[in-house]
């Protein structure tokens, strides 16, 4: 996120407006995080600027992997500028003390710098530079982990070898990082129809992971993703079109909940969400992810039935209505 997509959510919501001015804004789309945008829209209710900056604070926690006060130090420091300490602190109406140990960890990152001043001037790395920095650390990490991971798996099939049946079962997973990834690994083993039953809010979440791609990789496998959502406001056909389904229908959903399923392979599926925030890291979030022949198939049917009785939704990849 640039540090003129925070100032501009910052000014925006200080003048009352809605989240909706943004919408006709590539640039916008492109750096502000898009729950951001679909929590106020779907809501449909102003937020005052404090609890909109503190959303967007949390969000920027989640991605970047920081502690939420340390972002707000680094928020404040891309918006008013360069500052002191002692300043940021008062700034923030934090205690000094406390301000100057998240300042010591964004210096000790990277993600601050200081100046030979006295008194010292803390200085933003921009945000462009940031992310970088994470990305690079995280496939080097990625990297590290498929290296090591291969020496384990040859070590434990020497020391342990199994043969596992192919039993039927289920688990339960928690979290919305875990429950998404689990998605994104039901699109790459699908081998013929996938249905997707669920909401705006969790499609906006879906955005912000591999799922897209993986949508592509499934296709590609020769499946076909079917996509069953509700669109009450017809300026949110953009969002939708973004996830890229093969072919995506409006309809009435069951629940607020998300109905994943494979045909003849798997089922993910969870409950109503909980309102307001959703946060990645939220282990509320839970889904019921299985192979049961009984179930794929019941929930399957289901979808089937919901396709046939919603209508379609003009997609841009296409650019022709669904049939």
């Amino acid at each position: 996120m640039s540090q003129h997509s925070l100032k501009q959510v910052a000014v925006n919501s200080l003048r009352g407006k809605k989240c909706t001015t943004f919408l006709d804004s590539k640039r916008a789309l492109d750096n502000l995080d898009f729950s951001q945008i679909d929590n106020c829209i779907i809501d449909q209710k102003g937020v005052s600027h404090e609890e909109f900056f503190g959303k967007m604070i949390s969000e920027l926690a989640v991605i970047l992997e920081w502690d939420e006060f340390d972002v707000k130090l680094y928020v404040q420091l891309l918006r008013a500028g360069p500052m002191t300490a002692s300043a940021l602190a008062k700034e923030i109406a934090s205690d000094r003390t406390k301000a100057y140990r998240g300042m010591s960890n964004l210096i000790n990152q990277g993600i601050v710098t200081t100046t030979f001043s006295n008194p010292k001037l803390c200085i933003p790395t921009s945000p462009k530079e940031i992310i970088e920095h994470i990305i690079q650390r995280k496939e080097n990490e990625i990297i590290r982990i498929k290296n090591d991971g291969r020496k384990i798996i040859e070590k434990i099939h020497e020391i342990c070898p199994t043969n596992v049946a192919n039993y039927h079962t289920y688990h339960v997973v928690q979290g919305l990082q875990n429950i998404l990834s689990f998605v994104e690994k039901l699109l790459e083993n699908a081998s013929d129809v996938v249905y997707i039953v669920t909401t705006l809010k969790t499609i906006s979440k879906m955005y912000h992971t591999r799922i897209p791609e993986k949508i592509k990789i499934c296709e590609k496998n020769g499946c076909e993703v079917r996509l069953v959502t509700e669109l009450d406001d017809s300026s949110m056909q953009l969002f939708v079109n973004r996830l890229k389904a093969t072919k995506t229908k409006i309809g009435k959903l069951p629940s607020n909940g998300m109905v994943i399923v494979s045909k003849d392979k798997q089922l993910i599926i969870s409950g109503q969400q909980i309102q307001g925030y959703w946060s990645q890291n939220d282990k509320s979030n839970s889904a019921l992810c299985t192979n049961s022949p009984e179930l794929v198939s019941n929930l399957f049917y289901m979808c089937t039935f919901l396709w046939e009785n919603s209508h379609p939704l003009k997609t841009s990849r296409r650019g022709e209505k669904d049939e």
